[in-house]
This record gives structure tokens, sequence and C-alpha cells, in this order.
């Protein structure tokens, strides 16, 4: 009994996961139609993506605090209420100012429905379950990731883009309810063990927030350079600032000591970079196939199915890889894969051959599924156990703003290709191959970062099936 009730409640944890994954992927394919809905150049509704991905970034960290603070089930239930009114909210919008106020909404839910979710499975399940529980709610976000383009697509090319929205509603009902009457409430609140650090929240947010907006202000050709390099200069005072006031209270918000870590500390500058080039591609490859080959947003989605796909057929492959190679060795040769991709990506044209097409994405996503899982991997390779939550936190924070500054890069390289060709009413073909060549060299400058890795860097996870056969 107590077995089905674990499992129980990863399913429907699992279904939020799904939501959130479906929507967020589904909404690249919708960017085109957006913005003509909004009456706005593309390359601004970059905004509407990255807002969300600054909100998940800002919050994630204060979730543990909240759901030791007002109970488990409650917060996760309140999320997707949240989640479900963010919506409709986003679904209604009627110009990009709004529709970005509702996406920071929409992210503030979906940050607290994540981890608080995850939370929810750990607390009540068993050790000899973990595994397979884990496997639950792991699984939505490799499938999500495929169906969303697809979806997205159908959807804005049948009926609208508004219904990618709307679609949220019945799911969140159903989880919700689910949720309520599965998740078993905690019998007496634990107080607060710690106060909340709102100092570090407000530096840390403010940095974060303005970091993002100023790389994304680099794309908007109304603005003037020194106001986007003003705010980054600003934003990283205060995030520097933020990193020597954490050193100086006993329960940071963000711990930054973690990354005195040679392993971790990798991870989160160089891998930073890998993520962005990462993330490029869901922003970037659905907006080429649209603006560039003149497809329709459906025709858009089964094509960057193939390198969803790729990223799914990848993870069985990735464990055997990360076995039998050292982890310096898989991030240098991969990261050359995936910048090499990039390239191949840029001499993609409108008369390519379909299957051409379909290979080449197909191969991109599973190098770039295999980088991710691998900087994921070692970024906890040699982390103490008790400086887990720290390092978690933390990773999690970088992890989010990485993939929001990717699709705000791929923003900025359109934009600055678009101004190199002289072109100014119509992203062209050859503004999106001069956009993927600096998303390739991006990516072959940050292996440098990877060389810096010791030959045996995070062996103690990797060579455990050595030692069982020795």
């Amino acid at each position: 009994m107590k077995i089905n009730k674990s499992y129980t409640i990863s399913l429907i944890v699992a279904i939020a996961f799904f939501m959130q994954g479906l929507d967020t992927t589904a909404v690249n394919t919708a960017i085109p139609a957006m913005a003509k809905s909004f009456g706005t150049d593309v390359v601004h509704l970059s905004a509407g993506i990255t807002s969300y991905l600054i909100a998940l970034a800002i919050f994630i960290p204060v979730s543990g605090w909240i759901a030791d603070r007002f109970g488990t089930r409650r917060v996760f239930c309140t999320s997707i209420v949240l989640f479900i009114v963010a919506s409709i909210l986003c679904g209604a919008s009627r110009t990009l100012t709004q529709f970005v106020l509702f996406r920071v909404m929409q992210g503030m839910a979906g940050a607290m429905m994540t981890p608080v979710g995850r939370l929810a499975v750990l607390k009540t399940t068993s050790k000899e379950n973990l595994v397979t529980a884990i496997a639950y709610i792991t699984w939505p976000a490799l499938v999500a990731p495929i169906l969303g383009p697809l979806i997205g697509g159908y959807l804005t090319t049948y009926w609208s883009w508004h219904w990618i929205f709307y679609l949220n509603i019945p799911i969140s009902i159903i989880c919700v309810l689910l949720a309520w009457y599965h998740i078993p409430e905690e019998k007496e609140e634990r107080p607060v063990k710690r106060r909340f650090d709102a100092v570090g929240f407000v530096l840390s947010g403010s940095a974060l927030a303005g970091f993002m907006y100023g790389v994304e202000l680099f794309s908007r050709s109304e603005i003037p350079f020194y106001v986007p390099i003003l705010m980054l200069v600003v934003s990283l005072g205060l995030l520097a600032f933020n990193v020597r006031y954490s050193r100086h209270i006993s329960n940071p918000l963000i711990d930054y000591s973690i990354i005195r870590i040679p392993t971790y500390k990798v991870t989160i500058f160089t891998g930073s970079v890998s993520r962005m080039v990462i993330g490029v591609a869901p922003y970037l490859v659905p907006l080429m196939f649209q603006e560039g080959f003149d497809l329709n947003p459906f025709q858009s989605g089964m094509l960057f199915l193939a390198t969803m796909a790729g990223n799914l057929a990848m993870k069985p492959a990735t464990i055997w890889v990360m076995r039998h190679y050292n982890f310096r060795t898989v991030l240098i040769v991969n990261g050359a894969l995936v910048a090499l991709f990039s390239f191949f990506t840029s001499l993609l044209l409108p008369q390519t051959p379909t299957i051409i097409i379909v290979v080449v994405m197909f191969l991109s996503g599973m190098f770039r599924s295999m980088q991710f899982s691998a900087i994921t991997t070692l970024a906890f390779a040699d982390v103490p156990q008790p400086n887990m939550t720290a390092a978690n936190t933390l990773y999690s924070t970088v992890q989010q703003m990485s993939i929001g500054m990717g699709i705000a890069i791929g923003a900025v390289f359109l934009r600055f290709s678009n101004m190199i060709n002289g072109s100014t009413d119509h992203y062209s073909v050859a503004d999106f191959r001069l956009a993927f060549i600096f998303v390739g060299i991006l990516g072959v400058l940050s292996l440098y970062g990877y060389t810096k890795l010791a030959p045996d860097a995070g062996d103690v996870v990797r060579v455990k099936k050595r030692d069982r056969n020795g």
C-alpha cells in the first residue's frame, strides 16, 4: 500500500512536469504567429520566453524555504492553480507587454511547482523505491520536448496559438485534484530552521533579471548599445556584491562557496556557455524553418521533432559512453560535435532534401543531449553529501539562466546577422546561416574550459562498473 502510494504521487507530479515541459517547448513553434498577432518583430518575442526562464531562475532558490514554511501539498497545489490562471492570461494576451508580464507570473508558479513536486516524491518514497519513483517523474521531461513542437505547430496552424496555453487548463485541473487527494498533508508544520535571506533574494534576483534583460536588449535595434552594456555592468556589480555578502551570513539563499570544487566550477562557468549553445536550437531552428524556409508551424514542428527524437535516443547510450570514457574526453569531443552540427545547420537551405535536414536535426539532438547529461552528472560528482542542497540550488538557478541566455543570445546573433547582411524587413536564410555560424564559434570557444579538467575528473561516479569487473 505504501509503495503504491509513493508511485501514485510520482505519477501525479509527472503530470505537472509534463505540462510544464509541453508548454515551454510548444511556444517556440508559435513565435512567428504570435509576433504577427502582437504586431511586433519575431526577435522581440524572445522576451516572452526569457521572461519565463528569468522568473524560474529567480524563484527556484526560495521554493524549498516556502515548502518548509507552508507545507509541501499546499504549495504544490497552489502553484498549479497559479499556473492555470497565468496560462489563461497568457492565452488572452493582446500585446507583447501583457504576454511578458503573464509569462513572468507563469514562471513564478513553475518555479514552485517543479522543485516542490520533486520534494513531495522524496518525502513519500522509501530508499528502495526511489529509483523507480524518480524514473516516473524524469520521463515526462524527455517526452514533452518531443511532443511540444508537434502539438504547438498543429494548434498554431489549424487552430490558433492561444490554445497552446488553454491546453494547460484541463491538465492542471486534473493534476491539482489528484495532488490534493493523494499527497498527504503534513501533520505538524515544522518551524522554519533558518531565516529567509531577503537581502540575498533581492540582490540575486535583481542581478539575474538585469543581466538576462540586458542581453535581450542587444536584439532591439531601437535601443542604443550603451543601455544594455550599462545594465550588464550594474547587474554584474550586484552579483559580485551578493557573492561577498553571502560569505558573511550563516544561511545565504545561494551559497557560492561551493564553486571552489574544481569540477563543479567548470560546470558552472564553462558548462553555462555549453548550455547556451544547446539552448539556442529550440529557439532558432523552428524560427528558421518558418521565416527562412517559409514552412507553416506544423511543418516546422514535424522537422524539429527529429532533434528531440535524437535527444531521447541518446539517453541509453549516454551511460555507456560516460562509463568507458572520462568526462574530459567526452565533454571536449562531444562539445566539438555540438559546434560542428551548428555549422552544418547553417548550411541547410529550403532546397535541401528533407532526409538530410532530418538527419542533421537528429544527430544534433543526440550530441546536445550527451553534452547536457555529461555536464549535469559531472557537476555533482565531487560534491560532498552535506553540501548537496547548496550545490543543487545554485546549479538549478544557473541552469535556468543559461538556457534563457541561449534564447537571448540566439535573438542577438540573429539581429546582428540581419544588420550585417543589410536586411531590415525580413529575416532571410542568410541571416540564419550567419547566426548559426556565430553559435558554432561560441561552441568552439567553450571547449577551452574543459581542457582545464584533470583526466580523472569525476571518476568517482564513472568507474564503478570497472571496479566490479576488476
